[in-house]
């Protein structure tokens, strides 16, 4: 085995036996993954919700304008933490909208599979305590939780969300909110709310962790802003009149700010928004105020996020950590758009799950918040579409990398991927990884010391796909294929620099450059054993049909049961009514 592998280990170790000055002087590692939020969500992005935790972090460091990720929570998750493409990763999709045809093929297993790697076992093995707070989506299973995949300590939601307020399920797929600390299911405090609860445990993990002369590795997976959205009372009301001249105002309002920002060239387009989307002016008075206060919500509970995550700078502060400490700040996928109130049966679900959805109390413990398609493509002005699509709207993310050592206060326009982050972390952090599947990702290292402006060549293609949507992003030029129901399974190019809002199809233009995108993403599809979906395959159908599935799976005995006591009933009352009719006529 080569010495390479073990020079860390060696390090520490020389480290502990003469001192823990050399063990400490390596810098802890903070990754902070925010739940669905768009590019410009954050303050420091041009958002309108309070940030100011996060934007101290990313004036201190590096913004990266043009981080791309999956659009979809699980397959983000996998490449964050791993550094390997989803589907050799084994997370290619999630459980809630894969169809049956796929279910337990290679890469479908929405596990991680065996050799497979975590960044927190590449640097648990280079001698750093690891510890995971959070939404994990990576399997609940014997040998499948954050225990058995590096991290010392955690306590972690393996599903794509659940209630804020309360210890239970947001959707019909999940009986319960399945929660773990450690290996064991895990009750929730009656105090709970998400932001706060993921910061406390993460600071009580550290505090009670007695190997301080050693650097950590902590993961703080919010659920902010996942729905159900929801947020403190207090906080969404310094929003109720942000939002109130509509999604139209707001996708014009942050396209503008956009350019004034530089984010984006004076010249682009924006984005369209799909013409199913109902238009504000159309709305009655009554569902203006919910649809307001809905988006205020959303606002109210990423500040509240930041002010919890704020609490957490402060602890680093005061234990006198924060100064070497890497901290990277991403998102795991574009706005969610889906309206739950439109699947058939999701309302009453609702109600019988003691959800409910009235404008007064939004946000509130027992309400149930949610954007929707209109204010989702607003929140992801300048692009088009929003989660679950690979549209720039879908994958591209905000992302802040600070640490010391590092470039201050500037402004990367370099791609990246979410397989960049791990190799990254183990670039910056001197760590050399475990024996296991390759790493496919590229370390941005270079960029964070000024050392180049790239991670990528011009020419070098990155393919990516989830559910059927499919891109290939190589250089400036973008090969798209969104499928339904807001798009229509049809192959685009687009340079993304010019045009990120993709509103100027090249194919026709450029068809060299399309055929030869096209054969990169072909090769793409066999290097990473790429699977066809079913005809006429849709996520928004597939979700409907496995939450279902899930219900009566879940529900079905108890159904089964009083069936066949109402029958029991009725036959009793049949048998005593023929009965007694027979007495009388004796």
């Amino acid at each position: 085995m080569a010495f390479g592998r073990w020079l860390p280990a060696i390090v520490f170790a020389v480290g502990m036996l003469f001192g823990a000055a050399s063990a400490q002087e390596r810098p802890n590692v903070v990754v902070i993954l925010i739940d669905d939020v768009g590019f410009m969500d954050l303050g420091a992005f041009g958002g309108e919700a309070k940030t100011p935790t996060i934007d101290a972090l990313a004036a201190r460091g590096t913004m990266f304008t043009r981080a791309h990720t999956s659009p979809l929570c699980a397959p983000s998750r996998a490449m964050l933490l791993t550094g390997i493409d989803s589907h050799r990763a084994g997370v290619s999709s999630i459980p809630e909208v894969l169809p049956p045809e796929l279910i337990g093929k290679p890469g479908y297993g929405l596990s991680l599979e065996p050799g497979v790697e975590t960044i927190a076992t590449h640097l648990r093995a280079s001698g750093y305590r690891t510890f995971m707070t959070g939404k994990w989506h990576l399997g609940s299973k014997a040998g499948e939780l954050p225990i058995d995949h590096g991290f010392d300590r955690s306590f972690a939601l393996d599903a794509s969300g659940a209630d804020n307020w309360e210890d239970k399920s947001y959707m019909p797929f999940y009986d319960e909110a399945p929660w773990f600390e450690d290996e064991e299911e895990a009750d929730l405090p009656d105090d709970f709310y998400s932001s706060e609860f993921i910061v406390d445990k993460m600071i009580d993990y550290l505090d009670s962790d007695d190997r301080d002369q050693q650097p950590f590795f902590a993961y703080l997976a919010f659920q902010a802003i996942h729905i159900p959205v929801q947020a403190p009372r207090e906080y969404t009301e310094q929003y109720l009149d942000t939002y109130a001249l509509g999604w139209d105002h707001l996708r014009e309002q942050r396209f503008t700010r956009a350019k004034t920002m530089g984010l984006i060239p004076q010249d682009a387009a924006l984005g369209p928004m799909h013409e199913s989307i109902d238009r504000w002016d159309d709305l009655n008075a009554e569902e203006k105020a919910f649809r307001t206060k809905s988006m205020a919500v959303n606002a109210g509970m990423l500040a509240a996020m930041d002010d919890h995550l704020g609490r957490f700078i402060d602890y680093l502060q005061s234990t006198n950590h924060f100064d070497n400490t890497i901290f990277v700040i991403t998102s795991d996928n574009g706005p969610e758009y889906n309206d739950p109130l439109k699947a058939r049966g999701m309302g009453t679900w609702l109600r019988l799950n003691g959800y409910n959805w009235d404008t007064e109390t939004l946000g509130e413990k027992g309400s149930y918040g949610f954007i929707g398609p209109a204010w989702a493509s607003a929140a992801a002005s300048p692009s088009a579409r929003f989660k679950f699509y690979q549209s720039e709207g879908g994958t591209r993310v905000p992302l802040v990398i600070t640490g010391p050592g590092l470039s201050r206060a500037m402004r990367s326009a370099a791609f990246t991927y979410v397989t960049d982050i791990t190799p990254t972390l183990l670039d910056l952090t001197a760590s050399t990884p475990v024996d296991g599947v390759a790493i496919t990702g590229r370390s941005l290292g270079p960029i964070l010391r000024g050392e180049s402006e790239v991670a990528y060549g011009p020419d070098e293609p990155v393919g990516m796909e989830m559910a059927g949507h499919s891109a290939l992003i190589r250089g400036q030029y973008k090969l798209l294929r969104d499928g339904r129901p807001y798009s229509d399974n049809v192959w685009r190019l687009f340079d993304i620099i010019a045009d990120p809002g993709e509103t100027n199809d090249l194919a026709a233009k450029m068809p060299e450059l399309f055929e030869s995108m096209m054969t990169d993403y072909q090769a793409y599809t066999e290097e990473f054993s790429i699977l066809a979906l079913p005809e006429g395959y849709s996520t928004a159908k597939q979700l409907n049909a496995n939450g279902i599935r899930n219900s009566i799976k879940t529900y079905g005995p108890m159904l089964l049961g009083l069936l066949l006591m109402v029958i029991a009933i009725i036959g009793g009352s049949i048998y005593f009514l023929i009965k007694r009719i027979r007495m009388r006529r004796v």
